[in-house]
Order: structure tokens, then sequence, then C-alpha cells
């Protein structure tokens, strides 16, 4: 018999910890290859990590709503010797090849004393790490512990250690400045880097008090981190789909026989965008220090809406080399695992650029946020007919029914000037309106 160890695994290259979720198997049951075990949430994805072999789950070490850090054992396997090879756990095809970081990693213990199963969570391991990954942490181990058996949240304190990091000084200090008989909660939750001035609100008679999520904490803290990093800036265009729409129209049927996908207009617009891109490649960045990385490959992000509530972001990898096909049916893909928590790690890093939209609620225009690594977000308002003062050749002008939508770009001001945003609008705008037919 053999002994393998499951970890938790590292979701995203700037994560450093995850939370267990729910566990989908019992101490003692019989486990496949491939086996969704456990779920795990981060502030990049939810997901179901699957069993890196066959076997029997003969140790559960970390248990639901833990926190670890990533590289923590969280549970333990007896399998066949001649069956546990150490190997990645399957990770589900992904639009394009990109590098890929195996969710789980098993590690193979020989063995002949007898298992007992145990239910004792081990000490999770003080997350290590980038710049990015101490200012997510906000604190060691120890004074997370002493937070919470004081009913602090750890997030709402401003920290003196690295990174803003949260220290059992300045913790020691705020509980010595708190006033008698009160405390802190989840309740009272402030965003990491974000600083309360002023009282916290308090129920009134007849309020309802939720605790946020999981999910709703580490988007709250991603969403503070990302407008604190960038200087950000928006852009509208008005941009006609008439002619987008009259050719996917005249393909559509043809289209959806020969791929058995949905044909909509954003495959024609993340076309357009690849294009553009790559004649504004600053657009196409991330900011390093001082330094600008220009970056050559074109990840584009698709914001995914779950439901009942959250936000996550899977990337469509290469999408510059993707024909209309090929980006339906990655977009498409990326969506329905997004919201049956079957995405993989490489499904949600690298992103180059992202794409939002809120048009498909209704919305005709927004402001979103610049995902942090990045230096621009498009977002699309709601297609819809719009009667227009179009002007002929010879200069005439007459009134018609136009397909149109508000395009808006978020963009950081520290690497790209308004007119650099503007003339990718005006570029994107030119592109769409003036599309043809060049297959599928």
């Amino acid at each position: 018999m053999a002994r393998i160890d499951v970890i938790m695994p590292q979701m995203g290259e700037s994560i450093a910890e995850g939370t267990v979720s729910r566990w989908l198997k019992k101490v003692g049951d019989n486990v496949k290859r491939d086996e969704p075990l456990f779920e795990i949430s981060t502030d990049k994805v939810d997901a179901e990590i699957p069993s890196p072999s066959a076997g029997i789950l003969v140790e559960i070490l970390i248990g639901e709503g833990q926190t670890v850090a990533i590289q923590t054992v969280v549970a333990r396997l007896e399998t066949d010797a001649a069956a546990a090879v150490a190997r990645p756990a399957a990770v589900p095809s992904a639009p394009a090849a990109a590098p890929a970081s195996a969710p789980v990693v098993a590690s193979v213990v020989a063995t002949s004393a007898p298992v007992a199963a145990s239910a004792t969570p081990a000490a999770p391991a003080a997350p290590t790490g980038s710049f990015e990954e101490r200012v997510r942490t906000k604190s060691s181990p120890l004074v997370r512990k002493m937070a919470a058996e004081h009913g602090v949240e750890i997030t709402g304190l401003s920290g003196s250690g690295i990174a803003g990091r949260v220290t059992k000084k300045d913790l020691d200090a705020f509980l010595a400045a708190k006033p008698a008989g009160s405390a802190v909660g989840a309740s009272m939750h402030m965003p990491a880097g974000v600083e309360h001035r002023g009282p916290l609100p308090t129920p009134w008679a007849g309020d309802v008090v939720e605790p946020m999520s999981k999910i709703r904490k580490l988007t709250s803290d991603h969403m503070a981190l990302a407008i604190k990093v960038a200087t950000h800036v928006t852009s509208f265009f008005e941009i006609d789909l008439t002619r987008v729409a009259r050719i996917r129209g005249a393909m559509r049927k043809e289209f959806e026989a020969q791929t058995g996908q949905k044909l909509t207009y954003l495959p024609f617009i993340l076309r357009a965008v690849c294009t553009q891109l790559k004649r504004h490649p600053s657009l196409n960045a991330a900011v390093a220090g001082n330094d600008v990385i220009l970056r050559k490959q074109i990840n584009l992000g698709i914001a995914v809406a779950l439901d009942p509530t959250g936000l996550i972001v899977p990337v469509l990898k290469h999408a510059d080399e993707l024909s209309l096909t090929g980006l339906t049916r990655g977009t498409n893909d990326l969506a329905a695992r997004a919201r049956s928590k079957k995405l993989s790690p490489t499904d949600v890093q690298d992103s180059t650029f992202t794409i939002t939209n809120p048009g498909v609620f209704g919305s005709l225009f927004g402001t979103p946020i610049i995902p942090v690594g990045t230096t621009a977000i498009l977002g699309l308002g709601a297609i819809e007919k719009r009667a227009k003062v179009i002007t002929g050749p010879d200069g005439e002008e007459t009134i018609a029914i136009r397909t149109c939508a508000y395009f808006s770009l978020s963009f950081d001001h520290r690497v790209i000037d308004g007119a650099d945003a503007d003339r990718f609008m005006a570029d994107l705008k030119k592109t769409l309106e003036s599309v043809s037919d060049t297959g599928f």
C-alpha cells in the first residue's frame, strides 16, 4: 500500500492561500482517479479539485471553511503502490495551449503501518511569495489566530509591516484602543488596503445582517486592490453593429448547423479586439514597478457572472490565433465550466486584456475596474436598435434604424494617455463597422 498527500493547489500566480469550501467525499470513501474530491474558493476561482489517484480517503486534515496556504496537505489517500504513480490531477482541456500548473500534486509515501483516520487539521504553513501575495496575506498565522479569538477582522486594520502586513504590535494597539465590549466581526469586514474613516454603520430595528460570503469578501479585496493600484480613466464610444448583425444573420444557420454552437455578437467583437491590440500594444501590457511589459501573447479575460451571485474571469489563451469558430467554442466552454465550477488553475491565469459584458443585463454602459496585472478593460453595453442620422455619399442626410451599442474602455493612465485609448477605440469602431464575412 502507499499513502498519497493531497495538497492545496495554487489557483493563480498571485494566490497564496485557498479555502476548503466543501468536502465531496468523507473518510473511508472509495475515490476514483479524477473524481471530484473537494471544493475550494480563492479570490480568482471556485473549483472542484479532482483526486490525483484511485484509493480510499483515509484522512481529512483541513475542515470545511478553513483557509490554508498553498502546498498545505489537506487530505491523504491510501492506494495500491502500483497505481500510486505521482502525477498531477487531470486538468480540463483549455481552448488553447498554455503553460500548465497542476491543481493537485500527489506525493507517494510507502508504508506498512496501519492507517488511522484523523480529522485534526494540520497547522497551515506561513504564506510566502511575491509582494502582491504578502499584501493579500496581511498577517502571520499567529496574528490571524489572535484576531479570531478577539473577533477582529484582520483586513479592517492598517498594518505597519512589509506590504501593509498587520503585525502583533498593530493588533495589540488596536485591542488596547478598542472600547470595552466592542467587537469587529465578519459583518464589519473591510477590503484589504482600505482604511475605514468614521464610525462603522450599525443595524437598525428590522434590518437583516448577512455576513459576506467567502467569494464576496475575496472579490471585495481584489477590487479594492485593483482600484488602488491603477489610475483609472474611462472613455466611451458608440459603435454601429448593423453590418455585424447582417453578417451574423446571414451565416448563423449554417454556422450553428456545422459547429453546434450558438453564434452571438461576442466572437466578432473578440476578433476585432485582437486585431487592434496588435496595433496598440500599450493596451495589452502590464506595469512592473517603473517598467512596462508589452505582452506579445494576447490572452482575453472574459468576465462571467455566477448564479446566484459572484464574478469570475476565465482566460481565452492565444485568442488572436483562433477563428470565429474557435473564439465561439472557447468562450462558451469557459463560461460553462465557470458556472459548473470546473475551471482549472490555468483557466484563470495570464490575462492580458479583459472584456466584460454588462449589456446582457440591459446596461447601456459602465466604468469597469481594471484587473490587477493588466492596463485596460473593455465594457460592452446593451446592443439595441436606434434611430440614427446617416449621411450618404452625396452628403444627403437620412434617418435610419441601426443596431448600435456603447463600448467603454477603462485604462490605466500611468501607461496609456487619453489620445492612445481613443485611437484604440476609434480603430475598433472602424473595424466593426466595416467587417466583412471572412468565413468561420
